[in-house]
């Protein structure tokens, strides 16, 4: 399945305040019920595996996936490199220098304006996921973005470094939000993660423990994360 929708990826080109923003997208067989814009996390790109999983997923429930690169990940590294522990290495260094902290919201918002008249889809509700760095850059675009109906995040915490600025954009979330954690996270601690859930301002939010340490969504934990957004977007 992951090699199939590998190769059916449509390429998207973005440009934000004249900088090229890769991205692509994937639409469904059957009618089109939905968009959710995907972020992958530290380790991740635009087509890595955990991108693929959600697509697979999202898909046959006829919902379109879009995704993009994240700051210093996939198409926008200069040397090319994919593998993971060089990605989450440059991503904790670009976080922590400010790169994306609050530009990736505006990137996501522009390929979001970007893909929606391409295919007649301005009208369908819009859902978002995104867990670890999806999470650390999802929250400043759900505070300013308010065209997204329900998001699933979360595997990130107050403790990170440079994360301050996450409680005045958690504030200013008012959608449905399913919020996700690792019981034994060895990179967000509970205390850092529950101060963070407690500051998103939707009334219609829910806290979601698994066992285990930090790790994609995959399995059980991506199942519940798309079921939740489905039924959200179908309101």
């Amino acid at each position: 399945m992951n090699e199939l929708l590998l190769n059916v990826a449509r390429p998207l080109a973005v440009d934000c305040n004249g900088q090229s923003i890769p991205a692509v997208y994937w639409l469904p067989d059957c009618a089109c019920k939905g968009v959710v814009l995907a972020c992958h996390g530290g380790s991740g790109h635009k087509l890595s595996a955990a991108i693929l999983a959600i697509a697979g997923a999202c898909l046959p429930l006829g919902l379109a996936v879009l995704a993009i690169d994240g700051p210093v990940h996939g198409d926008r590294r200069s040397d090319g490199s994919l593998d993971p522990r060089t990605a989450v290495r440059s991503f904790r260094e670009a976080w922590q220098a400010g790169v994306g902290r609050t530009s990736m919201a505006r990137e996501m918002i522009a390929t979001l304006d970007a893909l929606l008249p391409l295919h007649g889809l301005e009208d369908l509700p819009i859902g978002y996921i995104g867990v670890s760095m999806g999470t650390g850059y999802g929250i400043p675009l759900l505070g300013t973005e308010k065209r997204i109906k329900a998001a699933a995040i979360g595997l990130w915490g107050m403790n990170f470094p440079a994360s301050e600025h996450l409680i005045g954009y958690a504030k200013s979330i008012y959608c449905p939000v399913w919020f996700t954690q690792q019981w034994d996270d060895q990179t967000f601690d509970r205390e850092g993660t529950f101060a963070l859930f407690d500051a998103i301002g939707s009334m219609d939010k829910r806290l979601v423990a698994y066992p285990g340490p930090h790790r994609e969504l995959e399995g059980e934990r991506l199942d519940d994360a798309v079921a939740f957004l489905q039924r959200r977007l179908a309101e």
